[in-house]
């Protein structure tokens, strides 16, 4: 099949259309689900914890002749108080002032907390166009859905009508998400497109690979330790078989915790890397060999460089 031309008309003449959407809303809404539900693909991690997100993650995706550039935003919360929550939540409104378009995105079962009112009154401000996506609606009553969405169109303080479309989806089972995305389509300015048809992130792959890995570390460490540890790519070696060894290291902030990553006997280091392994040789499509290695920097969350590969504002 003949690559489409991205600066060029569809075969009925519909000029391309190309834009970015920013996907905001309080921490464990499901945004990183939603993205991952509007690819098609894994590009983001997904824990039931808080907080996974730390950067800006951008998401690719064709719909008809537009193409979507969506930026998947930590979550934004009320008086962040260290310096790496910070940085998160400046990093989020800055994937939204940047944005031609921005979804709100609301845990129905939640209701109206006051990270999304927050965020709510915030966005009113902007002359962006605004899509609220109530999401998680298959475990809500039909009735608490309809007032919600009453509710959280209401003007925010200072004028304005906060949203251009009301949607009810489940970003896990997929119901709805079609529907948003056909509207962000239409939303999004006409131009040419920004990058290849068949790119689905603008990440490499070796810090994606890594954030796998984080991702298995959310998943079965418990309590505080996943938010005092990143991991970063050390090595990437392709060989001829099509196989790829990759080295990467676990930082943690204190000695004390570095028993826990490893487990009794190594055995909870060996879960995470064979679940990590797994998920990064799905999305690779190829054999990997990954090595994960433990170290104690105590002070890793105030390296500015650790930042700045983060994609995160030291300053903020």
């Amino acid at each position: 099949m003949a690559e489409r031309d991205p600066g060029a008309a569809d075969g009925q003449g519909t000029p391309p259309r190309c834009g970015f959407v920013a996907i905001v809303g309080a921490p464990n809404a499901g945004k990183s689900t939603l993205l991952n539900s509007l690819v098609g693909s894994k590009v983001s991690i997904v824990t039931p914890k808080v907080q996974t997100t730390r950067t800006r993650v951008l998401a690719i995706a064709i719909e008809d002749n537009a193409q979507l550039v969506f930026v998947d935003t930590p979550g934004i919360f009320g008086n962040p108080k260290r310096r790496l929550e910070r940085a998160m939540v400046a990093a989020a409104w800055t994937g939204a002032g940047d944005a031609d378009v921005v979804v709100m995105v609301v845990d129905a079962a939640r209701g109206a907390d006051p990270d999304s009112l927050r965020i709510i009154e915030q966005l009113g401000a902007s002359e962006r166009t605004r899509l609220l996506a109530l999401n998680k609606v298959d475990v809500v009553r039909r009735d608490s859905l309809l007032a919600l969405a009453e509710q959280l169109n209401r003007a925010p303080p200072g004028g304005g009508v906060p949203f251009a479309q009301t949607f009810m989806i489940s970003a896990l089972t997929g119901d709805g998400v079609g529907d948003l995305r056909r509207a962000l389509a239409s939303h999004v300015p006409e131009g040419p497109w920004l990058y290849p048809e068949d790119q689905l992130a603008d990440m490499p792959l070796r810090l994606l690979a890594a954030e796998f890995t984080r991702e298995q570390l959310f998943l079965q460490l418990h309590e505080e330790l996943p938010y005092s540890l990143t991991v970063e790519p050390e090595a990437w070696q392709d060989f001829a078989d099509g196989s790829v060894r990759i080295d990467q290291t676990i930082t943690v902030l204190r000695e004390s915790q570095k028993p826990i990553v490893l487990g009794k006997g190594g055995r909870r280091i060996k879960a995470v890397g064979e679940a990590a392994r797994s998920e990064i040789a799905a999305m690779l499509d190829r054999p990997v060999h990954l090595f994960l290695h433990v170290q104690v920097r105590e002070n890793w969350q105030d390296d500015p460089a650790r930042y700045q590969a983060l994609g995160l504002d030291f300053e903020s």
